[in-house]
């Protein structure tokens, strides 16, 4: 992690209800599961969307199809990542057209993943419509993107870091907020 903990926003039991809740709203939003399809955005956005289906399984005995989705290709800071980028394999086994596209991921920052998570989907379809849940919505938008289901609003300075841990990637399970170390090395 990069940053000093200023506080655990989420435990394990939080992260649990934020996403119940997040599939009991998307069920109600979209008047059941018909035409439904839920994409995680690689990397904690799939296990989450994994809850979401499994959770939405639980109450509603149906198994909505799940894909993973790869934006690796489609960010505008490409360039800038590495040379050689590590792109993964786009996983929909099911088609989008005339669906309803959940797309799930862990936080919505400044929206630039969510812009190139619609670029990545039209390219697979024209789905009917398309949503987009979060675990944590922190704010500072530079694009206009907005989040239809939300785990947790909160609020950040931009020297602030949102960690959404998830035992299936990280071995543990919350959300800190962390304050960013700034270069002392002049």
């Amino acid at each position: 992690m990069e940053g000093t903990i200023k506080s655990k926003i989420l435990d394990a039991d939080g992260i649990r209800r934020a996403i119940t809740r997040i599939a009991h709203e998307i069920v109600e939003k979209n008047k059941g599961t018909d035409r439904l399809v839920l994409v995680g955005i690689r990397r904690r956005g799939v296990p989450l969307a994994e809850r979401i289906q499994q959770y939405i399984e639980e109450f509603e005995g149906v198994k909505v199809p799940l894909g993973i989705l790869d934006i690796t290709l489609y960010r505008d800071d490409l360039s800038t990542i590495d040379i050689h980028p590590v792109v993964h394999e786009t996983d929909i086994p099911v088609s989008i057209e005339g669906k309803s596209v959940i797309l799930v991921d862990d936080v919505l920052y400044t929206g630039r993943t969510a812009r190139a998570a619609l670029d990545a989907t039209m390219d697979l379809g024209r789905p009917a419509r398309i949503q987009l849940a979060v675990l944590v919505d922190r704010g500072h938008r530079e694009l206009p993107i907005r989040a239809d289901y939300v785990g947790k609003n909160l609020p950040t300075s931009r020297r602030e870091i949102v960690a959404v841990r998830l035992q299936e990637v990280d071995m543990e399970e919350d959300v800190l907020l962390l304050e960013h170390e700034e270069d002392t090395v002049k």
